[in-house]
């Protein structure tokens, strides 16, 4: 049995098409049955989020399964197969493994080390098991992509540093207060990329929000909305003092705090640390402000650049985790491989055994005159002879599995021996672990 991967992501498609392409959790059922009758397809899941859809599914039949599961995404879509396959991605085997565990993991997101993700495929696995498009291997295969990703948040720092303009003010905050619990921050302007940051500093345990915009309804809002107070914008030089975190984002063609402005902030706070953050393109505040004792100004290009520093600490991060993913695909393989050589290394001796008993009782039947200890000397003797017999070839077989060159040697056995391999030959060793 073999693990494929068929989908595809924002690095080989538009938001246009993976619209198209996306599956609805409401509806998550039809499709999953859909994709389990396929011909040559046993387990499947759906993975669907804004950045990829990707089927995991495992078949005998890897080229015809790589090719029905890419027909079924465009047949369920309704979208020209022409259209849709030059943006798909296919694996198989290894690559497949390795795929999926550096998706769980988030080193191949659009944000490295970003913890989405994981939840994401989380969810879409409960609908598989809910389902039953899910089995034995893909149950086993998901819960490893679990643990590795665990594994690597564990072992590396990769989702440990800011990556986003609006998280690494909050991150800058931190160095410069240590503790956020007992400060307020302001917002000028009401923009989207302000209040994402203000919603970071909120849940980084910031106690107070002040809000002022030109827009005086637009503030009240807002303020609401952070169970602030709003400002009227002509009077905020008098109420400055009372933030140690200024966002500004407005979209003045000047600056409209100055040097100057801040003297007598400065000397109300007493000298304590001012943390200034201007996001806005022309810039909010002359940077002349930065001079100044106990303020520290930030501006846009300050932000990209600490954001660009944690991407290069995260790309260091992403080497550890790709050396923790390569160790993880050589166990998981071991096991993909031996999932059929067990089952045919049981049948393979019970034929044999069958046989040799038979032989055996034919024997006996047949010595009229057998010493009293004959049976269990024969029966010692024959099951010896067996197993020597059956030693090679089930050495043989089980490197085979562990290296998963094994579809020859089992399809070669079942031929020439007849096997029949029944559910309950299936061992405890392959059973799920959670």
């Amino acid at each position: 049995m073999n693990i494929i991967v068929v989908g595809l992501s924002h690095k080989t498609a538009s938001v246009d098409i993976r619209e198209k392409v996306a599956f609805s959790p409401d509806n998550i059922e039809k499709p999953l049955k859909e994709l389990v009758a396929l011909e040559g397809i046993v387990e499947g899941i759906i993975i669907s989020t804004c950045n990829r859809v990707e089927i995991y599914a495992t078949t005998r039949d890897i080229a015809g399964g790589i090719a029905r599961i890419r027909r079924f995404l465009s047949d369920y879509h309704r979208i020209s197969y022409n259209t849709l396959e030059p943006h798909l991605y296919s694996f198989h085997g290894e690559e497949a493994i390795r795929h999926v565990f550096r998706v769980a993991s988030s080193l191949d997101s659009m944000i490295v080390g970003e913890p989405q993700i994981l939840g994401q495929i989380k969810t879409s696995y409960s609908y598989a098991a809910e389902y039953k498009s899910s089995g034995i291997i893909l149950n086993r295969f998901l819960h490893k992509a679990f643990s590795v990703a665990k594994r690597v948040r564990t072992e590396t720092r990769i989702a440990s540093s800011a990556v986003s303009v609006s998280f690494a003010a909050v991150e800058l905050a931190k160095k410069i207060f240590g503790s956020l619990d007992d400060k307020t921050v302001m917002l000028i302007g009401a923009g989207e990329m302000c209040e994402l940051a203000a919603r970071h500093f909120l849940n980084n345990g910031v106690k107070g929000v002040l809000v002022t915009n030109r827009t005086f309804e637009r503030a009240e809002k807002l303020a609401e909305e952070f169970g602030g107070d709003a400002i009227a914008f002509d009077e905020l030089l008098l109420h400055l003092h009372k933030a140690d975190i200024v966002l500004t984002s407005t979209g003045a063609p000047h600056a409209i705090i100055v040097p100057k402005d801040l003297e007598d902030v400065v000397k109300r706070r007493r000298m304590r640390p001012m943390f200034l953050i201007d996001i806005a393109v022309p810039r909010d505040i002359d940077p002349a402000v930065n001079d100044m004792d106990s303020i520290y100004l930030y501006d846009m290009d300050d932000l990209q650049q600490v954001v660009a520093a944690n991407l290069e600490g995260r790309k260091q991060e992403a080497d550890k985790a790709e050396a923790i993913i390569a160790e993880e695909i050589g166990q998981f393989f071991k096991w993909v491989g031996t999932l059929e050589v067990t089952p045919t290394i049981v049948a393979l001796r019970k034929r044999f055994d069958e046989l040799r008993r038979t032989e055996l009782e034919r024997t006996l039947n047949s010595w009229k005159d057998a010493p009293p200890d004959v049976e269990k000397r024969l029966d010692a003797l024959t099951s010896a002879y067996m197993n020597k017999l059956l030693h090679q070839p089930i050495t043989v077989l089980k490197k085979a599995g562990q290296g998963n060159r094994n579809d020859l040697y089992l399809d070669a056995l079942r031929a020439l021996f007849d096997l029949e391999l029944g559910s309950g030959e299936q061992d405890d060793s392959l059973e799920l672990e959670e």
